[in-house]
């Protein structure tokens, strides 16, 4: 470095101050570091929050429609399916350089990884094939960066969950009104389970061996969620949320959208947009323990609409639910414990998919 150069263009305290700066943004993220990846669909941006601070600190920008982020087991690598290519964005996480782009079968939705990293799975909205949305289960291999295999569906697939030991993975498909369950290891399809509604976020209840418990699959416009035991194949129950609160219409897309269980398996948590509210249940009984609001999207001489609630993440030690409301540009954090709102998080545009890192 020239100190001289330096010198010259002002005090040397003020210079100081900027290298202290500049080399805090080399320093890499420490080992344990957290953070909450928002993708602003109705934009170009993905937003990372730190939830020490629930702070934006970064913001990846020149990704139009971002769908999610997925990452890769060490951190190092984003996974982001991008509909303008019909294509799987594989990026640096620490330069934000783009590695490859994986060819997929066609418009892509949600993706999902599986625990041991090997897999890369995307749900594909419609291959392109037919008028109507037809589907299919991208699979790629992580370490070649490869389309593997593409499982067919009759309808196209939205949103996907991965058992904890990597063995099925469940998918929604709202125009068929289906649920699929993959088997990953011979990838194809296991079992299904047919509904009268469209299929919303799904989420997996694992056993402690990491095996598949239970899926809770949210349905269009029940404002509740189907209880499927992966044992028995098929549904054992169906759940509405409460009537009350309500009055502030569905919003972006769906009645019931947005649904999480925490990671230590304790509590599901459910997004009801007549409501405006995120509900929590116990589990595994699956008891009603409350809500919490979300914020409101005021309108000038009218009554507030709903901010639409769209996903749910947490922190990985289960003390706080992030819910991104996607009419609102804005994500909220919750206290899982005291199911109280810790702070609202301005983001950008149509906030989406929420999904969280943690750095080995």
């Amino acid at each position: 470095m020239n100190w001289s150069a330096f010198k010259e263009h002002g005090s040397g305290r003020r210079h100081v101050w900027l290298l202290f700066g500049l080399l805090s943004i080399a320093v890499p993220l420490a080992a344990g570091t957290v953070r909450i990846y928002v993708t602003n669909r109705g934009g170009t941006t993905i937003d990372v929050i730190d939830p020490a601070t629930n702070k934006v600190v970064q913001t990846i920008g020149n990704i139009e429609s971002p769908e999610v982020v997925r990452f890769s087991p060490d951190g190092s690598r984003l996974y982001i399916p991008y509909r303008g290519e019909n294509a799987l964005i594989v990026m640096d996480r620490k330069s934000e350089s783009i590695i490859k782009k994986v060819p997929l079968s066609g418009w892509p939705n949600e993706a999902q990884v599986t625990k041991d990293g090997k897999l890369i799975l995307v749900c594909i909205r419609n291959t392109g094939t037919q008028v109507e949305d037809v589907g299919a289960l991208d699979i790629i291999d992580a370490n070649s960066l490869e389309k593997v295999k593409s499982i067919p569906v009759k309808r196209g697939l939205h949103d996907i969950a991965v058992t904890a030991d990597g063995k099925y993975a469940a998918a929604g498909a709202p125009g068929g009104h289906f649920l699929v369950v993959f088997d990953l290891q011979s990838k194809e399809i296991a079992w299904q389970v047919q509904y009268d509604y469209s299929v919303n976020p799904i989420v997996i209840e694992n056993n402690p061996d990491g095996s598949g418990r239970r899926i809770f699959a949210q349905l269009g416009p029940t404002n509740g969620f189907s209880v499927v035991d992966f044992a028995k194949r098929g549904e054992v129950a169906r759940i509405k949320v409460p009537d009350e609160p309500t009055g502030f219409g569905t919003g972006c897309e769906g009645v019931a959208h947005g649904i999480g269980i925490a990671p230590d398996q304790k509590t599901l948590w459910v997004n009801s947009r007549p409501a405006n509210s995120v509900f929590a249940y116990s589990l595994p009984e699956i008891k009603l323990l409350g809500h919490v609001p979300l914020p409101e999207q005021p309108v000038p001489g009218k009554a507030p609409r709903g901010g639409s609630p769209a996903w749910i993440t947490f922190t990985p030690d289960s003390k706080i639910v992030y819910v991104s409301s996607c009419g609102i540009k804005t994500v909220t954090a919750i206290d899982v414990q005291a199911m109280k709102e810790l702070a609202r998080i301005p983001v950008g545009e149509m906030p989406d998919r929420i999904s969280t890192l943690e750095l080995p």
